[in-house]
C-alpha cells in the first residue's frame, strides 16, 4: 500500500512539473530567459581583481601607438572576464560505416566396428530385424551464420553566436559561455555554447571556431507548441523506461 501511494505521488508530482513548464506558453508565445540571470551577466558585473597591477602613464590614454586596447593598433580580442567574443559554428560532417560477417562450419565423424571379437555379430542377434551394429557411430553437423550492418549519418550546421568570458583559469585559458534565443510566432529557438578557449586561438576579428573549443558543449533546440506536440507525454516516457516488454 505504501509503495502504491509513493508511486501515485511521484506520478502526480511529475505531471504537475510538466504542466507548469508548458503553462508558460499556453495561448501566448514562450517567454524569453531573463538576460540578467545568466552567467554572462554575472561575469560582466563582477570581473574580479586583476592578478597583476600595471602602471599606466597619463600619455598612454591620448597616444595612438601606446599598444593599449583603445589605441590604433591595440589588441581588442577577448582576454579577461566579461569580454565578448564570437563563436563560429560550421559543422558539415558525414560518417558511413558498413560491416559484414560470414561464418560457416561443418564436421563429420564416423566409427565402424565390423569385427571386434565377434561382439557386433552377437549384438546384431539382439537387435530388431534390419538393424546392424557394423556402423556403430555416424555423426554429422553443420552450422552457418551471417550478419550485416551499416550506419550513415550526415550533419550540417552553420551558426554564429556571441559568447562571454565567464572565468579566466590560472593557466590563462578562458572559460566561455553564450546563449541566443530567437522567437518566431509561437516557437522559441535556443542556441547554447560553452567550453574553454586559448587566447592564442582567438583571431584578430575576435572570433573562434568551434573546433578550437575544449570540452565544447553546443545545444541547438527550442521550446514551444510545436516542440510539445513532437515530444511524447511524460507518462509514456516513464512507461517506456520501466516496462520490460
Amino acid at each position: 500500500m505504501k509503495l502504491t501511494l509513493v508511486a501515485k505521488c511521484a506520478v502526480l508530482g511529475l505531471g504537475l512539473l510538466s504542466g507548469c513548464a508548458r503553462m508558460d506558453h499556453i495561448g501566448k508565445p514562450p517567454s524569453f530567459t531573463p538576460a540578467n540571470e545568466t552567467d554572462e551577466h554575472v561575469a560582466m558585473l563582477y570581473q574580479g581583481l586583476p592578478l597583476t597591477s600595471q602602471t599606466q602613464r597619463a600619455v598612454d590614454h591620448s597616444s595612438l601607438w601606446s599598444g593599449s586596447r583603445q589605441s590604433l593598433l591595440g589588441d581588442r580580442r577577448a582576454t579577461k572576464k566579461g569580454d565578448i567574443l564570437t563563436v563560429v559554428i560550421e559543422i558539415d560532417e558525414k560518417a558511413s560505416i558498413s560491416n559484414e560477417t560470414d561464418r560457416s562450419r561443418s564436421s563429420s565423424e564416423s566409427m565402424k566396428l565390423p569385427q571386434l571379437l565377434g561382439l557386433p555379430q552377437r549384438l546384431d542377434n539382439e537387435l530388431p530385424t534390419g538393424a546392424s551394429s557394423a556402423d556403430l557411430v555416424d555423426l554429422g553437423s553443420s552450422s552457418s551464420s551471417g550478419g550485416s550492418g551499416s550506419v550513415a549519418r550526415s550533419e550540417k550546421l552553420e551558426l554564429r553566436v556571441a559568447a562571454t568570458v565567464v572565468d579566466v583559469l590560472p593557466n590563462g585559458v578562458l572559460a566561455i559561455s553564450g546563449s541566443q534565443e530567437l522567437r518566431v510566432n509561437f516557437e522559441l529557438r535556443e542556441l547554447l555554447v560553452s567550453g574553454y578557449v586559448r587566447p592564442d586561438d582567438i583571431s584578430r576579428q575576435n572570433e573562434v571556431t568551434y573546433d578550437k573549443i575544449a570540452s565544447a558543449r553546443v545545444s541547438y533546440g527550442g521550446r514551444g507548441q510545436i516542440t510539445d506536440v513532437q515530444q511524447p507525454r511524460y507518462g509514456q516516457q516513464v512507461l517506456d523506461a520501466i516496462l520490460p516488454f
